[in-house]
């Protein structure tokens, strides 16, 4: 069994196409198949069967791409770390970020961090909570910023980077506008917008809510802070969002006011894998994230 069947394989699995997985790989079309057959030979089972022009997984050609696909994270992780370890400032790293960390924290810190180690590269991957979780612990992705920080998950170690208090957001007419500090429960008769349910900002508004002793009413959600702040400043409802996301400014026909009752904050922080140890490259930057908002934190 060879790494270049494995390959071939997972590229064919992927397309369900012999011909076009050949011209993405760039090898010929009986090549593929010649190299397939091959495997199939020394499983002795058949891995796909024939559906017209395409190609499909049999069950038991499934069963074996889960497995070939851990096998091969696996070889290219330690290839990985063989590169890493004859040159720790020149490795790439794969990280992850929800959307209400996109705009300010995570451009600060690869910025501050490209200013001494230039030649480390990064892949960014935007997603939801539970997706940023799973994807580091299936090594899809190296790092994740989250808030808030998962701390009892025992498949990954969360580090608290800084807490920040979550504000309320209500158009520019709202009769609460003027006010320098609010109750939630003052919020109980407006209408809410927030993420859709699933994101953890929304699970975040509603357990708070239900902590002032109401049930929010959702009247619109938006999958990003600009379409939320947006429906906010149309007058389409009232939101909560962390401090965050105001870093740059506050919408048009919108304020922000702080909540006094309940205090609603949210820590924000890193997640690595339990399962692996870090790459070189991986280490020199956990380390520096760390250390960075450390000083920020004494500056502050």
């Amino acid at each position: 069994m060879e790494l270049r069947q494995l390959r071939y394989f997972m590229e064919v699995a992927e397309r369900e196409h012999v011909s076009e997985a050949a011209q993405y790989l760039h090898v010929a079309q009986s090549a593929i198949s010649r190299q397939i057959a091959n495997l199939e030979d020394e499983l002795g089972v058949t891995l796909f069967e024939r559906e017209g022009r395409n190609v499909k997984l049999t069950p038991i050609g499934k069963v074996f791409l889960t497995h070939t696909k851990t096998a091969m994270k696996a070889i290219d992780y330690a290839k990985k770390q063989i590169d890493e370890y004859l040159d720790p400032e020149r490795g790439s790293i794969k990280i992850g970020f929800p959307t209400s960390l996109a705009s300010h924290l995570l451009p600060t810190v690869i910025s501050a961090f490209k200013e001494k180690h230039p030649n480390i590269a990064f892949h960014l991957r935007q997603g939801s909570y539970k997706f940023l979780i799973e994807s580091v612990i299936n090594r899809e992705i190296d790092l994740a910023f989250l808030g808030p920080v998962p701390l009892n998950n025992p498949d990954v170690e969360g580090t608290i980077l800084f807490t920040e208090s979550i504000s309320a957001l209500v158009p520019s007419t709202h009769h609460l506008a003027n006010k320098r500090s609010i109750l939630l429960n003052e919020l109980r008769n407006d209408s809410f917008v927030l993420f859709p349910k699933g994101y953890i900002l929304q699970d975040i508004v509603v357990d708070a809510c239900k902590q002032a002793g109401f049930s929010p009413t959702i009247s619109s959600v938006g999958e990003d802070l600009d379409a939320i702040k947006g429906l906010v400043s149309a007058g389409m409802g009232v939101t909560l969002l962390p401090e965050s996301t105001f870093h740059e400014s506050i919408p048009r026909f919108t304020v922000k006011i702080p909540i006094e009752l309940p205090l609603v904050r949210r820590t924000v922080g890193i997640i690595v894998s339990n399962k692996r140890e870090l790459a070189p490259s991986e280490k020199v930057f956990y380390q520096f994230v760390k250390e960075f908002f450390s000083m920020l934190e004494q500056y502050q």
